[in-house]
């Protein structure tokens, strides 16, 4: 397997620590990791090679990368056959019918590796395809290619399908930072100003102090920031969003101690980097054709705390959230307020805000559009002959529209692991409702 072979090649111990121990964060430290952890200068290390790929001794990739391109070097640490903390890629792709291992908040690009056909009446095949699920980012030595769809483009952007790697959204020089965490001011050297001495990463409740910076959540790139690999690209107008997360987050959805993300100001705007007309907040759209991000919930904060189920609006505000519909947390900016709602139930209030991710995965779902939850029919659950809720069986004629070619533990998993029981007796609808109410 590659992560096992990459740890054995390079004999440096702080790389074996990092690939294997669960603490990847501890390697990327909120900003430039190790040189040679993504680099090789001469494609040797005591006479062994440190690429993964075909290349000789003496030869080295692109950029001097241990992988063919930017992502399958990203993927030599965040691709493997077992579930964990900073695994963002099932790799052996999983067979037929075998859901993808990893629960992370951004989902698992092994969604893209899932084509599905279906037959929801008559004789009319109808498809989802694995480029329809996610982030189409390109590496090679996993397999993963460019979006097929006709258009070249990022929906609502310009940004070129051909061109798109995991650093078309994460900075991997992590040069974006925190410097002061009252206000939330970032600083990049590619856009000038002083900044300060990194001590950490942003994503995990570590706040700059006024000596020292943090690193932003994630590593993503901000405002200026464009791959120095991809001539002409569009540069980000926007700065990276303010998140936290607690390290276990990669881990079955049914309770919220470990892996809620506490999502703060820019988490919409963020994403208008390269979907900008997909953004109700532009102001040369008409803003009613367009459903709502980076706006304040209001009244729908009511609707989300009283659902609980299809049928069911006995819900409380403290403990009505539910990670399959997060929120953005007012406009908060200080990691340590954000990382101390990544443990608890609470739902949102007025002030709170609807984002992008309220419905999106960032990385890839079992789901076209990699949206959390099934849109492509109105029940996500079926009822069994005793009226108990279950998944449903896309061998079933009748439960084939909602299955939509994926199989029950392929369903059960794309909801965090969730029982089919949790939700409401026999036909739990979209969660749509959850804050519409619709149902």
């Amino acid at each position: 397997m590659k992560l096992i072979k990459l740890s054995l090649v390079i004999t440096a111990t702080a790389l074996l620590t990092i690939c294997l121990s669960g603490m990847a964060y501890a390697f990327h430290s909120g900003g430039v990791a190790e040189c040679e952890g993504c680099h090789t200068m001469h494609n040797s290390l005591n006479g062994t090679k440190m690429t993964l790929n075909s290349l000789p001794i003496g030869q080295a990739n692109p950029n001097l990368l241990q992988g063919s391109d930017q992502s399958s070097t990203c993927l030599n640490c965040h691709a493997s056959d077992s579930a964990g903390s900073y695994h963002i890629l099932t790799w052996p792709k999983p067979a037929v019918g075998v859901a993808p291992l990893n629960n992370s908040p951004g989902g698992d690009f092994a969604w893209l590796y899932k084509d599905y056909t279906w037959i929801p009446r008559g004789t009319t095949v109808e498809e989802s395809l694995g480029y329809q699920h996610g982030h189409n980012v390109i590496a090679g030595d996993f397999d993963l290619l460019a979006d097929g769809r006709t258009s070249g483009t990022a929906p609502g952007g310009t940004y070129d399908k051909n061109k798109l790697t995991c650093i078309s959204c994460h900075d991997p020089h992590g040069r974006y930072r925190v410097t002061d965490s009252t206000a939330g001011t970032i600083w990049s050297p590619l856009v000038g100003g002083a900044g300060k001495p990194i001590k950490g990463s942003g994503s995990y409740g570590v706040d700059a102090d006024g000596t020292y910076a943090v690193g932003v959540y994630r590593l993503l790139g901000g405002k200026g920031y464009a791959p120095k690999s991809y001539t002409g690209a569009p540069t980000f107008p926007y700065d990276p969003l303010f998140a936290a997360v607690k390290s276990s987050y990669n881990a079955a959805e049914t309770t919220y101690a470990g892996i809620r993300v506490a999502y703060g100001k820019g988490s919409s705007e963020w994403c208008a980097n390269c979907h900008i007309k997909m953004h109700s907040t532009q102001s040369d759209l008409p803003t009613a054709l367009v459903h709502p991000a980076g706006e304040n919930l209001g009244g729908i904060a009511d609707n989300y705390n009283a659902y609980k189920k299809s049928g069911d609006l006995s819900g409380s505000v403290n403990t009505s959230f539910t990670s399959l519909v997060p929120f953005q947390s007012q406009n908060l900016v200080k990691n340590s307020e954000l990382q101390a709602l990544t443990g608890v139930t609470t739902g949102p209030g007025s002030n709170d805000k609807v984002t992008c991710f309220s419905c999106h995965r960032a990385h890839a779902s079992a789901f076209d559009s990699m949206t959390r939850w099934n849109i492509g029919n109105e029940f996500l659950t079926v009822g069994d002959a005793s009226g108990n809720a279950v998944y449903a069986n896309p061998a079933t004629a009748s439960e084939a529209k909602i299955a939509m070619g994926r199989s029950q533990a392929e369903q059960q998993a794309a909801y965090g692991g969730r029982a089919a029981t949790v939700w409401a007796s026999g036909w739990q609808r979209a969660l749509c409702n959850k804050c519409h109410v619709k149902d």
